[in-house]
């Protein structure tokens, strides 16, 4: 035992390499080593030889086996310390430059929209982006002839021959997850639906798909002046000007009734748009009082209850917010325009009109 023992910790301190070391736990521990086959022949001793010898070879094992370990980790400290006498890094260099990223002026705005709408006890609506035809046109009062539902214009999706079901297109207005909302929660109630929409659309100022967010409130006892002062008090908070004048203009959305277009006051001073100042007016949004065949199809009795209703493109006031000149930008590939509207990750608006840093 202690021949063994000589043999094989005198061996593994004049180890140069790993690979001598290897061998060297082969010849001593492995399957077919030294010490495996002195422990095979315990079982031919008597029980007390193998009391002696049983724990005498274990230890020795162990000691062989530890001896190994001291010397891997001898043979891993001197490679670190040949690479620490090669290789050097001045930690006084400036580091390499990273591109910190930003928030898209959508997402930022529809943060902002959250905020604001939050601090005038609105909460969020979400719904499918997918409608059925219905959701999507019959429930919101839209005639079987309207132009609205003409394949030129919506996107409808494929359906082969055999299928029976309800058409389905990517909806065209977010005004359907108020139908959705109605039948799940009635009234009063008072919410804004943001998300994306589709429509056939593509120019400097029209894109197949848009953000836009709806606003609804009922209770018994709302009004059009319920209205102007929301709208009031949105474009207001939104813009960040403290003097606001909306004009608003008779129009026709089947969905409403009365219905209104809206615009703001405003002026252009070489090429910039000034909001709440001026001779000019510029349309932004269209509203009304809900109309009554709509809060049916939503499962609230019209006799009961009323309220308005309004619709906004996200992308559009983010253009007239931030300067931006073309709808498009905000989705093409080139997305360097981002390094100047984009917005630092942390600077988003809470829920109390501050600024979480």
């Amino acid at each position: 035992m202690d021949e063994l023992k000589a043999k094989y910790l005198g061996g593994i301190a004049d180890a140069g390499d790993e690979s001598t070391l290897e061998d060297l736990r082969l010849a001593a521990v492995g399957k077919k080593g030294e010490v495996a086959l002195k422990m095979r022949e315990l079982g031919k001793m008597t029980p007390e030889e193998r009391q002696t010898a049983g724990p005498a070879l274990n230890a020795l094992k162990d000691e062989i086996n530890s001896a190994i370990a001291a010397k891997k980790a001898a043979f891993a400290d001197a490679i670190l310390n040949e690479r620490l006498q090669t290789e050097w890094i001045d930690v006084s260099l400036a580091g390499r430059p990273r591109r910190a990223g930003s928030i898209h002026p959508i997402s930022q705005v529809t943060e902002e929209i959250y905020a604001i709408f939050g601090n005038l006890g609105f909460d969020v609506a979400d719904g499918p982006q997918i409608e059925t035809d219905y959701y999507n046109f019959d429930a919101l009062n839209i005639p079987p002839e309207h132009p609205a539902r003409q394949e030129h214009d919506t996107f409808y999706i494929h359906r082969a021959d055999s299928d029976n079901r309800p058409p389905h297109v990517l909806r065209t207005q977010t005004s359907a997850v108020q139908i959705h909302h109605m039948e799940k929660y009635g009234a009063p109630c008072r919410v804004i639906c943001p998300g994306r929409v589709y429509r056939a659309d593509y120019d400097q100022t029209h894109t197949p798909m848009f953000h836009q967010f709806e606003g609804l409130c009922l209770d018994k006892d709302i009004s059009m002046a319920n209205l102007k002062w929301t709208l009031e008090e949105f474009c207001r908070t939104f813009f960040e000007v403290d003097e606001i004048e909306l004009r608003f203009r008779a129009s026709h959305f089947p969905f409403t009734e009365p219905s209104a277009e809206v615009d703001i006051r405003c002026s252009w001073d070489n090429g910039q748009l000034k909001i709440g100042q001026g001779d000019d007016w510029l349309e932004i949004l269209g509203s009304g009082m809900v109309h009554p065949k709509v809060l049916a199809a939503g499962g609230v009795d019209p006799k009961e209850y009323q309220g308005f209703a309004f619709g906004i493109g996200i992308d559009r006031i983010a253009m007239l917010k931030y300067g931006i000149p073309d709808l498009r930008a905000f989705f093409d590939s080139d997305l360097r325009w981002l390094r100047h509207y984009g917005f630092a990750a942390l600077d988003m608006p809470n829920l109390h009109g501050g600024i979480s840093r």
